[in-house]
C-alpha cells in the first residue's frame, strides 16, 4: 500500500475544505494510505515572495521539522505551494548544511495530486462520471514550475460522460499570482477578465482549476460576469459519484 502525507496548503485548508477531505476519500479508495502531520503550517512562500525572506525561512524550517520524519511523498492539491517547496527550499540554505540536506530531501517527495495519481499510482481513470462540458485552465506553477502539463487532461479524458474541449490561451496566467494580484490590481484585473472572456467564449458548463488561488480568482471573476460557467478543482470532478 502507498503511503502519502497530505500537504493540505492555506488556501485548502481555509478556503476550500470539501476539496481536501473529497482528496482524501479519492485517494483512499484508490489504496492508499493518508497520514497528517498536525503540526504543519504555511509553507512560508508569501512572506518569501513578498521579501521578507527571513520570516520565510523560519516557517519552512518548520514545515521541513513536521514533515522530516514522515514515511511516503508529500501530497497537496496545489502546484503553487509544491513547486515552492521543491524548487526553493533547497535553494534557501547553503550546501552541505543540515538545513539544505533535509530540503533536498524534503523537496524529493513532494508532489501535486494529479502528478501522484498519473506518474506515481499511474491511473488514470478513477472510476468517475461527469456529463458536462468542460475546459481546463492550466495554471502557472503547475505547468511552468513542475512541468505538469498533460497530467490533468489525462485525468479529465477518461471520465465518463465529460467533453473536454479546448480552451484559447489555457497557459495564459489568470492574474491571480498570490501577492502579484494585491500590489497590481488593475493588470491582475484585466488578466482575469480575459481570463473568463475565453472561458465563457468556449461554450463550457465547467472550468477545472486544479490551483486554490486561481480557483478563487476565477470564480470570483465568473461571479463578477454573471456567467452560469462553474468554476471547480479537479479533485471535485474525480470524486467518489462525480458531481452535480
Amino acid at each position: 500500500m502507498e503511503k502519502v502525507q497530505l500537504f493540505v496548503t492555506c488556501m485548502g485548508e481555509n478556503l476550500l475544505p470539501d476539496v481536501v477531505r473529497k482528496m482524501v476519500i479519492l485517494l483512499e479508495r484508490l489504496g492508499v494510505e493518508c497520514g497528517f502531520p498536525e503540526g504543519q503550517t504555511c509553507c512560508g512562500q508569501p512572506f518569501f515572495n513578498s521579501g521578507f525572506q527571513t520570516e520565510g525561512r523560519e516557517m519552512a524550517l518548520r514545515w521541513m521539522r513536521v514533515f522530516a520524519d514522515t514515511e511516503g511523498y508529500i501530497v497537496a492539491p496545489s502546484g503553487s505551494c509544491v513547486e515552492f517547496v521543491k524548487h526553493r527550499y533547497p535553494k534557501m540554505f547553503p550546501e552541505g548544511s543540515a538545513e539544505h540536506r533535509q530540503a533536498v530531501g524534503i523537496a524529493a517527495r513532494a508532489l501535486e495530486f494529479s502528478q501522484f495519481l498519473v506518474n506515481v499510482l499511474k491511473v488514470t481513470d478513477v472510476g468517475a462520471s461527469f456529463p458536462h462540458r468542460v475546459v481546463c485552465h492550466s495554471p502557472c506553477h503547475l505547468t511552468r514550475g513542475l512541468g505538469v502539463r498533460t497530467e490533468q487532461q489525462q485525468l479529465l479524458r477518461a471520465v465518463r460522460g465529460l467533453d473536454l474541449i479546448a480552451l484559447d490561451e489555457s497557459e495564459t496566467c489568470c492574474g491571480f499570482g498570490g501577492i502579484f494580484s494585491v500590489l497590481y490590481p488593475e493588470v491582475s484585473g484585466a488578466m482575469l477578465e480575459a481570463k473568463v472572456r475565453n472561458i465563457i467564449a468556449s461554450g463550457a458548463e465547467v472550468a477545472v482549476v486544479s490551483e486554490p488561488g486561481c480557483l478563487i480568482n476565477i470564480r470570483g471573476g465568473l461571479l463578477k460576469a454573471n456567467s452560469d460557467v462553474r468554476a471547480m478543482h479537479l479533485i471535485e470532478i474525480l470524486s467518489p459519484g462525480g458531481a452535480a
